[in-house]
């Protein structure tokens, strides 16, 4: 369980997590809204990649900010949106680096489970001896959500992980999520543009806009036209589709 517990960040004069207050439990919740809502800030306050001007975050009862770094990374991996790395690695060698938490090298016959299930579930096999510069976005996209599994974390935070992917990959992808968060009793919250991927694969959604949570709960009742259509600004049209909400823009 994550527990979100007033959080406030500020950028300069600029508010743009504003005293979120939330409590996220296991499965596969979709974080929605225009760009500026504060999405990517508030993931990476619960992640601890930036300090929070107020409140804090918990993650299975552990304060996100006074918890040591391995501790904390044994239960919880992020990967944010924008990945850059100053030195040049194989796939493989990445994903091994989900397992530094666990105090692994890599090397170790669990290291190793734990690696070689991340590349065979992201489908890397046949480019996991390649440098990353090497590859596609895409292909570089999942070897990075490999390395998040590999880490064997209960909770994992993903920040627009479908970009540069393919319907193919996207799809997997999501299905993959969706499985290991019911199989493995995992917590995952993976930030999101697209509404009807949000609205096939995720639990729960929660809508932001302008820093503030408008809207959390699950798919039927986030994703309405009311809803939508304040929230982005723009006219929605929501019909259902083999049992799935679907949205059209107008």
């Amino acid at each position: 369980m994550i527990e979100i517990d007033h959080i406030t960040k500020r950028h300069g004069a600029v508010v743009a997590v504003d005293d979120v207050e939330l409590t996220i439990g296991t499965g596969v919740t979709a974080i929605i809204g225009p760009n500026g809502a504060g999405k990517s800030t508030l993931l990476a306050a619960v992640g601890r990649l930036v300090g929070a001007d107020a409140g804090t975050a918990r993650v299975d009862g552990l304060d996100v900010v006074t918890t040591k770094s391995r501790l904390l990374a044994q239960r919880l991996a992020i990967l944010r949106q924008d990945n850059h790395l100053a030195i040049r690695l194989s796939v493989e060698d990445l994903v091994g680096y989900g397992r530094f938490p666990h105090g692994g090298s890599g090397r170790t016959p669990e290291d190793r489970t734990h690696i070689e299930d991340a590349i065979a579930l992201l489908d890397l096999e046949a480019v996991r001896t390649r440098f990353l510069d090497e590859l596609s976005g895409g292909q570089r996209q999942r070897a990075f959500v490999a390395m998040a599994i590999a880490q064997d974390a209960d909770h994992v935070l993903l920040d627009e992980p479908l970009n540069n992917l393919d319907p193919r990959h996207s799809v997997s992808l999501m299905k993959l999520l969706r499985r290991l968060a019911a199989e493995r009793d995992m917590t995952i919250v993976v930030v999101l543009h697209d509404i009807n991927v949000a609205s096939q694969f995720a639990d729960d959604i929660i809508a932001m806009r302008a820093g503030r949570v408008v809207h959390h709960g699950p798919v039927a009742e986030v994703v309405t036209e009311a809803n939508l259509s304040a929230l982005y600004d723009t006219p929605a049209r929501v019909t259902e589709l083999a049992g799935r909400r679907v949205v059209l823009w107008e």
